[in-house]
């Protein structure tokens, strides 16, 4: 794997933060570059960042094969943010910003995870047979994380029947979506589809660019573990596998409102059916209904009227005139 760049975005979790450094340190491969995205524009953040590039130099050294002297030669760089740009905007200007530098493959990752020692050694192998690859993740429990890796385009939701058990001799399964938790994608693939769409704020942004990068590459779930999960976060577990994570009612407003934007994606692909959209946005409804009463045990007053909002912003942005998919960079 040539000139990887692992693409961090923080928002006020430096404990987490530091912990995942210690883990980028003990990487059997060393990262080309490490991009954090600085969405609090922290001064404790900085100086995090500022010890951590200090010791990813005395361990690594300056970069090598760098082919823009301008971009300088530390193995770190920090990018703090003016205003809070969620974790799509965070993830858009980390790619740009390694994407410049001259990265070739992006490691995409939040604050709250920890890198496997032989993650981007796992990664290096799986690159040499596909653009872009899914890795497995340990959850905050040690127990494995189970990812819907396939989404259904007519409905506009992740697959509820994907597979979650791998089959004797099954090497990979074929994905039309990415999860930006560990999600690892190739310079051509950003070339040919563009950066992540920093519209989306929070939520589904990931889904959209790996659909988009299907429409150009396969796009791998592997067996390989990459990843731990590093925050807990309440569930209810559904069946031996899948769970349903809580939430909040900020989140419940970009999720129906983003539902706009893959329905503008879709419609450029042929893959917009707009009865089976609104089944979908249905059935979006009736889950955050579930995981409030059961999981989140909040307001069901205060959720609802979050959905409608979104619901609202949903039913402008597909009618928006003005509005454009994020441009190939190829």
């Amino acid at each position: 794997m040539r000139r990887p760049a692992i693409v961090i975005v923080t928002f006020k979790r430096q404990q987490l933060l530091a912990e995942l450094f210690d883990s980028i340190l003990e990487l059997t491969v060393a990262p080309w570059r490490v991009v954090v995205v600085d969405n609090e524009n922290s001064s404790d953040t900085a100086r995090l960042v500022a010890d951590f590039s200090a010791r990813a130099g005395a361990l690594w050294g300056p970069t090598t094969d760098d082919p823009d002297a301008a971009g300088g030669v530390g193995r770190v760089v920090y990018d703090p943010m003016q205003t809070n740009t969620g974790g799509s905007g965070g993830f858009s200007e980390g790619v740009r910003r390694a994407f410049e530098l001259g990265a070739e493959w992006f490691w995409v990752m939040d604050d709250d995870v920890c890198a496997l020692p032989e993650a981007l050694e796992v990664l290096g192998r799986w690159s040499e047979r596909a653009d872009a690859i899914q890795g497995q993740r340990y959850d905050f429990d040690g127990g494995p994380f189970f990812w819907q890796y396939r989404f259904n385009t007519a409905l506009g939701i992740y697959n509820p029947l994907s597979r979650a058990r791998w089959e004797p001799g099954e090497e990979y399964k074929e994905c039309n979506a990415l999860c930006f938790e560990g999600g690892c994608f190739s310079r051509r693939v950003v070339q040919k589809i563009g950066l992540p769409d920093p519209r989306f704020f929070i939520y589904w942004d990931d889904a959209l660019y790996g659909y988009l990068a299907s429409k150009v590459c396969p796009v791998l779930l592997v067996p390989d573990y990459v990843l731990r999960r590093r925050r807990e976060v309440p569930n209810k577990e559904i069946g031996t596998v899948r769970q349903l994570n809580s939430t909040s009612d900020m989140t419940r407003f970009y999720i129906t409102r983003n539902r706009g934007f893959l329905a503008r994606y879709y419609r450029l692909h042929g893959d917009y059916h707009p009865a089976a959209f609104g089944v979908g946005t249905f059935l979006t409804f009736a889950k955050e209904i579930v995981r409030i009463l059961i999981v989140d045990r909040g307001s069901l007053v205060s959720g609802t009227k979050r959905l409608f909002a979104g619901w609202r912003e949903q039913r402008r942005i597909q009618k928006d005139p003005d509005w454009e998919p994020m441009p190939p960079l190829g």
